[in-house]
């Protein structure tokens, strides 16, 4: 895949952050080839370092919009068949998991190889301006952070399917750019369960709503 349609996998809504196009080049160069044909994903619920866009550290806890966040999208989840759980160690992933695994009867499989990026002294600092491609002191590079989603993104999808990945939005970027699909930034939000399915050797995502929405593909 050449470097141009590597960078066209990201497509802009609201805002295009500095370095995703070299992510999305990482990430497409070594592409992953799951052996199910759907499987969901779900962003953590908002953080007060979300809501104020500041780095956060690992144990940053879920806020009480992003609790609430989480009820919410257990119960958009709970209609689906889903066999197994795995999510970031990180406390907002792993009780945003603990959450949605209710209804289902299981037990989330927490790893820390599926934490949101380590960005280092950058950590308590303005996330508004953020550059995916810079290399933070006492951090992760860019190349280190999308190497090592590769690796526990491929063992996630690996586990008895349809499987449920509960992680980050750093997380979201990588799988997409993985799989060779397209990313609308709108559907990033805090909690919105998403379906990645694939249809012969093409993935799409669909963004899943409460009964009664409108859901939006995305090819």
């Amino acid at each position: 895949m050449s470097t141009t349609s590597n960078a066209s996998l990201v497509t802009p809504a609201h805002f295009h952050p500095a370095g995703l196009d070299q992510l999305v080049q990482l990430a497409a160069a070594e592409p992953i080839t799951p052996a199910c044909d759907h499987f969901y994903f779900l962003r953590h619920g908002q953080t007060g370092r979300n809501a104020l866009r500041i780095f956060q550290a690992a144990d940053e806890p879920l806020s009480e919009l992003g609790l609430a966040q989480a009820a919410q999208a257990a119960s958009v989840l709970a209609g689906e068949t889903i066999r197994s759980i795995v999510c970031s160690d990180a406390p907002r992933a792993h009780v945003t998991a603990q959450t949605v695994a209710v209804p289902h009867g299981l037990v989330p499989a927490a790893e820390a190889g599926l934490r949101e990026r380590h960005f280092g002294a950058l950590i308590g600092t303005s996330s508004a301006n953020i550059d995916w491609a810079c290399e933070p002191e006492g951090g992760e590079t860019l190349k280190q952070f999308v190497d090592r989603k590769r690796i526990a993104l491929a063992a996630a999808l690996a586990q008895p399917a349809p499987v449920l990945v509960v992680a980050h939005g750093g997380s979201l970027f990588v799988l997409a750019a993985l799989l060779g699909v397209k990313i609308d930034l709108s559907i990033l939000g805090n909690a919105q369960p998403l379906r990645f399915e694939r249809i012969g050797p093409t993935w799409s995502i669909r963004a899943l709503q409460a009964k009664g929405d409108a859901e939006s593909a995305i090819a």
